[in-house]
């Protein structure tokens, strides 16, 4: 499952390396284009692989939105989800499907992500305080607050080198159940950029399942997220907007960090859910 948003290049590219490594047969790949004011369109509808199907979401309505138009479209009883500048050079799929049949407690595994030069990016991260979002923005306090920064991508859990309980992966590339996604609702929609994979992971846990990151089961991401770019870019301003929708659902804390349990705690019980009056059994109906 690939959204598709002015990226056609790397959207083929993408889908070819799923089909040369055996992840997934054509027939089987689905590609949302989230109305890219582009050519993506006539590109892809041309240039993907035989057996692809590709639907067109008719609005851009957001990441979250073109990966649950996209869901509506398969009937498989595992989801990976993909962003179109990721890349298989083995089958690291098949593994983690073999581990989740055998692991029920386990809902959503997030990708050990690299960069092209083999170098790990860290996808598994903690739940955010509003110090460890300035500590990964702002220089000054990063440098003061490098331990911080790094507990924050649970380093220590990476060199374990076996599958670990991660609080959320970065939605650049996971596996969820399909019967789960189906059942919290998938994706957020409010969400237009940035956080739907922190909210969506929150709500596996809220589920009782929980979200780990296996290493060693690749995937090659060749672009950093510019979230992480200053507070007063484009990006940034869109991380920090998301950031305060998610404090509405969740605990935001000021210093430390929450943990599962006080996110899990704190569902439905945010300013968004006292003013609607939904309780957080409502909330995951």
């Amino acid at each position: 499952m690939i959204v598709n948003y002015r990226t056609p290049d790397l959207t083929i590219r993408c889908v070819q390396s799923i089909i040369d490594q055996g992840v997934a047969k054509p027939e089987d790949i689905v590609v949302v284009d989230n109305r890219s004011p582009d050519n993506s369109e006539q590109r892809l509808t041309k240039e993907l692989p035989g057996g692809v199907r590709f639907f067109q979401s008719g609005k851009n309505a957001g990441f979250g939105a073109g990966v649950n138009f996209g869901v509506r479209q398969t009937h498989s009883d595992y989801l990976l989800v993909l962003n179109p500048d990721t890349y298989f050079e083995f089958d690291s799929v098949s593994g983690v499907i073999d581990y989740l049949r055998t692991t029920p407690q386990v809902g959503l595994v997030g990708l050990d992500l690299i960069n092209p030069d083999g170098s790990r990016q860290h996808s598994a991260r903690r739940f955010y305080s509003f110090l460890d979002i300035a500590a990964r923005r702002l220089p000054v306090i990063k440098t003061l607050f490098s331990s911080r920064n790094n507990r924050h991508l649970m380093l220590e859990k990476w060199k374990l080198d076996a599958p670990f309980d991660a609080e959320w992966v970065m939605g650049t590339g996971f596996i969820i159940r399909s019967d789960l996604y189906n059942r919290i609702g998938g994706m957020d929609e409010s969400y237009f950029l940035y956080m739907e994979d922190v909210d969506l992971c929150a709500r596996v846990w809220c589920e009782g399942l929980k979200v780990q990151c296996i290493p060693g089961a690749k995937l090659v991401h060749d672009h950093q997220r510019s979230s992480a770019a200053s507070p007063f870019s484009f990006a940034g301003r869109a991380h920090i907007k998301s950031l305060l929708l998610f404090r509405q659902n969740f605990t935001l804390p000021l210093f430390r960090s929450p943990g599962v349990d006080k996110v899990v705690k704190s569902f439905g019980k945010g300013p968004a859910a006292l003013h609607s009056g939904q309780s957080a059994s409502e909330s995951r109906s």
